[in-house]
């Protein structure tokens, strides 16, 4: 947003500079991103008279110049053909810059002849495009500063040009009356507030206007008239001013009117030749394939649903965007229809973005302007048109109504102090958010109507903070509401997955975050895929589906690395995985992947390639830092994305799964174009039963000062009794005793028949109260046997 300072002050009432105005700026959240002030660079500049000229000795179009200068007396070669004697110049000297030339002067000779300097055109001083000639200036004493001579005779060359970035919650402070009113509230002057008289209409116009019902919640009102009989030739200097500052192009007077408008007070309008509209104009939806050569010469086809403007002929106007180039206004333009009308920001921005049209009133429609302001800003802008042009005005004709935006807070003085940290008076609140054009009514602010940011009672304490400035608030420490030791923040299962993360980390693998989006392929294989997890607009087809599991994104993340050179792998990820679309069917896990080798080869040892016994020692390590207990099951039947007989679950019970470690199937490989063997583990960290005590302490560690005995035994069993089994059998024969049962050894084949095998177990006992004799163990040794014989059916191998 470009503003000058003289259009500033048309609406706020102060003597400050510019660094005041542009530092309050910043401090009320208008950061100012750039100030150009002309008299900066202009600021060396002296005026100067031309006291001789004569004709230079090698050159026809070169004259010789004696110009008299607050030093002197100087000689300056000029090339200009209305450089002569008597003439007021603007004098640049050796040492000057000259912007238009982009170098600094120095004392040169040109053709042989020295030359003190230059006198310098519009062009060459950056303020104007008139270039045939050096500066003529009508008065002016010798020495006199240019700067202070155009202050005084031409403000408009060395009005400084403020730039603030706007928020998209600050709609209002698209428009100059709209900053003027910030400023005013932080106190930097008074707001000019100027009361307008509607303008009585002359003859009923014949150009109606209406909005079709399905389009009243795209334009909820439009309203317009005609002007007949206007002069539409160049705007006046003052105005044309305002738009070059600011970077706009002067086109005619009736243009320019509504580019001021749009600028000054937010409000943009448009202007119709009356001449070229066929009937009525009608406001409705696009049936799709509608085309329309706008203003930017460009021609739009419209998508169904977008709002457009038409007459008896066709398509006019992009609604609330661009007029159309038919009916545009040129100098030949004698009637002429201003449109205002108040468009629904969301339905502007949607169809913008679909066009790809960039306009000053997009941009100012799909922020929100003032719906209030619809009327008057007609209004305002035809009395301008009469001033300028001349004319005879039409009865307003309108559609639609103003939309209801009528609502009310609680100023609650004593949240200001709370939320923001500030004390500030009621009193003082009260004011501030008057002169902001709020209206108060007891503890209740009606919020005005060109404020549609603020939505709560929250919003009013931000902006009293806004205009107290935020730059008062001081730190203060807070007061200890707790003693002794604080209460932990963190939840049980976010310090389970902080261990996770850590422990997996230690164990060498590197941590993944992938989108939990995934395509809808990779999703099938992990049991996901389907509707429920689908998307409703995806960014990308490779992220249709919600993620089933982890896994695919670990599995893509290593192929991706494969395909750049990296073969060994070992990564993890926590996170997320859905079983449906609904709160509530997601399941947090961790799941490790290992790829390929354990290792580089080396000559001090042979890499191998991982197992599953790999995964399984992992999947352990991290159930053993999240406070799973020691003692579980594996079992078999996991999902069907594992190898079928390379694989477990490690449960408590057969019920309750605490994650599941194996290989992975080969056929999922290949589908996600990972090559070579990969296992993996995933874990629930929501399966592991919290402790039933909680508590920072750890209990004490117990240990007994009695020998340990272990003994073996092998037992020889039908080949398809799981040795877990025996495992199991075998621990439960004496609880308090044994501490501990592995399998050491497996044996087929050789005198055993066929379908059997021998399983070999060691057994350590552990007693507690005394050390155990002969007998003890024999006792025991028999109960492991009968046990065992019972669960599985072998016998004691001899």
């Amino acid at each position: 947003m470009k503003f000058t300072l003289s259009w500033l002050k048309d609406h706020l009432d102060t003597d400050a500079s510019v660094a005041e105005i542009t530092e309050t700026l910043t401090d009320l959240g208008l950061e100012v991103e750039e100030v150009v002030n002309p008299a900066d660079a202009l600021s060396a500049f002296t005026l100067a008279k031309v006291v001789g000229a004569e004709q230079h000795p090698d050159a026809d179009r070169l004259r010789v110049c004696r110009v008299m200068t607050d030093e002197g007396e100087k000689q300056i070669v000029c090339g200009a053909p209305n450089a002569r004697e008597g003439i007021t110049v603007v004098l640049c000297k050796p040492g000057d810059y000259v912007p238009g030339l982009d170098f600094t002067l120095s004392v040169g000779k040109i053709r042989g002849v020295e030359s003190h300097g230059m006198m310098a055109s519009w062009k060459e001083l950056t303020l104007g495009e008139d270039h045939d000639g050096i500066v003529e200036l009508p008065s002016g004493e010798v020495g006199d500063k240019l700067v202070d001579w155009l202050a005084e005779n031409d403000p408009a060359k060395v009005d400084p040009v403020i730039e603030i970035a706007i928020t998209p919650n600050r709609p209002d402070a698209l428009g100059v009356h709209g900053i003027a009113r910030d400023l005013a509230a932080r106190g930097l002057g008074t707001l000019k507030v100027t009361d307008y008289t509607p303008v009585e209409g002359q003859f009923a116009s014949p150009i109606k206007v209406t909005i079709d019902d399905d389009t009243l919640d795209g334009c909820p009102l439009f309203t317009g008239r005609l002007i007949r009989g206007v002069t539409n030739g160049p705007s006046p200097k003052w105005l044309q001013d305002r738009l070059t500052a600011i970077g706009l192009r002067p086109i005619s007077a009736l243009v320019d009117i509504t580019n001021f408008f749009t600028f000054d007070q937010n409000r943009p309008l448009h202007v119709f030749d009356a001449a070229k509209v066929a009937g009525n104009l009608r406001i409705h939806r696009a049936v799709g394939g509608e085309e329309l050569l706008a203003l930017d010469e460009k021609t739009y086809t419209f998508q169904p649903g977008m709002m457009m403007i038409s007459d008896d002929n066709g398509c006019e106007s992009v609604a609330g965007i661009m007029g159309g180039e038919e009916t545009g206004c040129t100098e030949d333009t004698v009637d002429v229809f201003l449109e205002s009308a108040f468009w629904d920001h969301i339905q502007i921005a949607t169809t913008g973005r679909a066009l790809k049209i960039n306009s000053d009133a997009r941009y100012r429609f799909e922020r929100g302007v003032d719906p209030e302001y619809t009327f008057e800003g007609l209004e305002r802008a035809t009395q301008m048109i009469l001033d300028l042009c001349g004319g005879e005005p039409s009865e307003v004709v309108s559609a639609g109504d103003v939309p209801d935006h009528a609502r009310t807070y609680r100023l609650n003085a004593e949240r200001v102090s709370s939320l923001v940290g500030m004390e500030i008076p009621e009193s003082e609140q009260r004011q501030t958010l008057t002169r902001l054009g709020f209206r108060l009514e007891g503890n209740l602010a009606h919020v005005p109507s060109w404020r549609p940011d603020v939505q709560g009672e929250a919003d009013l304490v931000e902006e009293v903070a806004r205009i107290a400035s935020l730059t008062k608030l001081e730190g203060k420490p807070l007061p200890r509401l707790t003693t002794g030791v604080p209460a932990p923040v963190m939840t049980p299962q976010q310090r389970r997955l902080q261990l996770a993360r850590r422990t997996c980390a230690a164990l060498g693998y590197n941590e993944v975050v992938s989108y939990t989006f995934i395509d809808k392929a990779a999703a099938a294989l992990f049991g996901g895929g389907t509707d429920a997890t689908m998307l409703a607009n995806p960014i990308s087809s490779e992220m249709s589906h919600m993620r089933p599991d982890l896994l695919p994104g670990l599995l893509q993340a290593a192929a991706r690395n494969q395909a750049r050179g990296i073969a060994d792998l070992a990564l993890f990820e926590v996170g997320p995985a859905f079983t449906g679309g609904e709160p509530g069917e997601e399941r947090i896990q961790i799941s490790g992947l290992m790829v390929n080798r354990d290792g580089p080869k080396d000559v001090y040892g042979a890499s191998r390639v991982m197992d599953a016994y790999d995964a399984k020692a992992d999947a352990e390590a991290v159930l053993a830092a999240m406070g799973a207990p020691a003692k579980v099951q594996v079992l078999r039947e996991g999902d069907v994305w594992w190898h079928p007989g390379r694989h477990g679950r490690i449960c408590l019970g057969p019920k309750k799964t605490l994650g599941v470690f194996g290989e992975l199937h080969p056929k999922v490989l290949n589908a996600l174009g990972l090559k070579g063997s990969a296992v993996a583990f995933t874990l629930y960290p929501e399966e592991i039963p919290l402790p039933r005590k909680s508590g920072a302490t750890r209990p004490a560690m117990v240990m007994s000062d009695l020998q340990a005995v272990e003994r073996d035994f092998a037992f020889v069993v039908d080949a398809e009794v799981e040795a877990l089994t025996l495992v199991n059998a075998a621990a439960g024969a004496d609880k308090a005793l044994i501490e501990d049962v592995r399998v050491f050894d497996e044996f087929i084949g050789g005198s055993l028949g066929e379908g059997q095998k021998s399983l070999a177990i060691a057994v350590r006992l552990q007693p507690t109260t005394k050390t155990l004799t002969e007998k003890d163990i024999e006792a025991v040794s028999e109960k492991i046997v009968a046990k065992v014989t019972k669960a599985t059916g072998g016998t004691l191998r001899g």
